[in-house]
């Protein structure tokens, strides 16, 4: 079943979600989730009709229990800033959508909170990564869940370093993610003693990428840093395997997950490490959820942690909703869920800060190789577990406005 078929056919969870919450809320509008992503370029993998499995499936596990009846949509935002932008004011205009969630590219994600910043709508981000949500452009209205530029770049910049890449090169995708990551990994790289000898930047979506290699392979660096992500990633790994880049130079792909590896095979990325807040095979809990996933996606897939924090971060809304008994003050529901503490299968026990971060465990993992490899989908190791305390940025250290205040 393709991505369309998907969407048309009522596969997804959602309408017998909302079905089945009927009998418990009698009258009661449920809340209306839009989930706001890449559903046919870049991202449509790492994300696409995955983060909408993932939400449903929190619904269909939680929403009677808690007496929130809830519904999900979803839409394309193409990676067009004034695309998104146009959705989410039509959404809340006119659609009654509630919350808005995942908005992988940051730089969508941005205009996105800027419009319900005007409405005093909730966001969640799931798939957006720069750390400027919780920084300078932090808002009240503003949950980030899953990762952020900060705790990729700093965790695997510093680990990466610490044992012997001294020297580092970037091949960076050109807006406001992929600057901010190698930015943020490039700080701990020079905390660490190491030193940045340059960077390429690439458009997003792009085909070619020997000039950039070339540019890396030239340059001297112990370490190729990719901050780049999706299709992009997977083209360029691609690449730098052709042109026999790993025989010199380590490879430290900033972003890479499980959703990546199919695409590109093991051998293209054996002993590559990854810094990441959910793996699918790390315990039961996540097993289990992994194979219900899998289960009902299009593709057969397994989640990554943008699906896991879909999951996770819409059964802490419905624990926000319970609370707050209404989403119409976006500013209102995020405080509900501030005060409760985090608490779910896939990430386990948390909390949202002050700025609007939710902090847990990250974890750093190298791929397997191809002999260690058991099977389909058994592509990672996990090495050791990144306390929050030094997964993510110091709350003095963001420059939030009403933190300051």
């Amino acid at each position: 079943m393709d991505r369309r078929r998907f969407l048309s056919s009522g596969a997804a969870l959602g309408a017998a979600t909302f079905a089945s919450t009927r009998g418990f809320a009698q009258g009661a509008k449920p809340l209306k989730i839009g989930i706001l992503n890449d559903l046919s370029s870049v991202y449509a993998d790492y994300q696409g009709v995955g983060s909408k499995i993932a939400a449903d499936m929190a619904i269909a596990d939680w929403s009677a229990k808690l007496g929130v009846p809830a519904e999900t949509i979803i839409a394309d935002h193409q990676n067009k800033p004034d695309i998104g932008a146009s959705i989410a004011r039509k959404w809340i205009e006119s659609d009654g959508v509630d919350v808005i969630m995942d908005l992988p590219n940051s730089a969508v994600a941005l205009a996105v909170v800027s419009v319900a910043n005007e409405k005093n709508k909730a966001v969640i981000g799931s798939g957006a990564g720069t750390s400027a949500l919780t920084g300078p452009q932090c808002s009240k209205i503003f949950v980030h869940w899953t990762y952020d530029t900060y705790s990729l770049g700093h965790s695997l910049g510093k680990a990466v370093t610490d044992a012997g890449g001294k020297k580092w090169f970037f091949i960076t995708t050109d807006y406001a993610f992929g600057k901010d990551l190698e930015q943020n990994c490039a700080d701990a790289v020079v905390a660490a003693g190491g030193t940045v000898l340059g960077a390429a930047r690439h458009p997003l979506n792009t085909a070619d990428f020997s000039s950039f290699l070339l540019q890396a392979q030239s340059s001297g660096a112990d370490v190729i840093g990719f901050a780049n992500a999706g299709g992009d990633l997977n083209n360029s790994l691609k690449q730098a395997a052709e042109f026999g880049l790993a025989k010199k130079q380590k490879m430290a792909a900033l972003i890479l997950n499980v959703t990546n590896i199919p695409a590109l095979g093991l051998k293209a990325v054996e002993g590559v490490k990854i810094c990441t807040g959910f793996y699918w095979d790390q315990n039961d809990g996540t097993r289990a959820f992994a194979k219900r996933f899998q289960a009902v996606h299009p593709n057969k897939a397994m989640p990554n942690d943008m699906h896991a924090g879909m999951y996770a971060s819409t059964l802490h809304l419905l624990k926000g909703m319970a609370q707050a008994k209404s989403a119409a003050d976006g500013a209102k529901l995020v405080d509900a869920m501030k005060a409760i503490p985090t608490d779910d299968p896939l990430f386990g026990k948390g909390s949202i800060r002050i700025d609007g971060r939710h902090l847990h465990n990250m974890y750093l993992l190298e791929a397997k190789t191809a002999a260690e490899s058991k099977g389909e989908w058994d592509y990672f190791k996990v090495l050791s577990t990144v306390d929050p305390k030094d997964a993510w940025r110091p709350l003095d250290k963001g420059g939030c406005p009403f933190v300051k205040a």
